[in-house]
């Protein structure tokens, strides 16, 4: 395994100090991280899962748009993030392992480094748990 860029070592450490769900992806898509308030949501802890290709967590957690239709990786606000290189923020839907749908808000930012983007972090809020969650009020 390669090591990481610091970038991406810094918003990791970032993340897990965070008790709102959120996922790290590689300038590649790859998701190489999640904090365990996301395992929460999601079913189980990511050192369970490990890295995951672009297509694979994207089939996994069958993100789709509020009316259910499924949301292409190029158009998830993560991706969106890492290629555009600026801030989006936008509801979708997230299944979990055992195939619950959670409708959620997401807010997804780039990492940028001297060298380009070296990936992107999106920060999530389920809709139905409210204020509670941690999430806009």
């Amino acid at each position: 395994m390669s090591q990481k860029p610091i970038e991406l070592i810094l918003a990791r450490n970032l993340l897990s100090s965070l008790t709102t769900p959120a996922f790290l992806v590689d300038d590649h898509g790859a998701l190489v991280f999640y904090n365990d308030a996301a395992a929460t949501l999601v079913g189980r802890r990511f050192e369970e899962r490990g890295q995951m290709a672009a297509s694979d967590w994207t089939e996994q957690f069958g993100p789709a748009d509020p009316e259910g239709r499924p949301v292409s990786w190029e158009d998830l606000p993560l991706t969106k993030a890492l290629f555009a290189g600026r801030a989006i923020h936008s509801k979708m839907h997230l299944k979990v392992l055992d195939g619950t749908v959670h409708e959620i808000e997401v807010s997804a930012l780039p990492i940028f480094a001297t060298g380009g983007t070296r990936g992107a972090m999106a920060i999530f809020w389920p809709v139905e748990d409210g204020p509670q969650a941690g999430g806009p009020k």
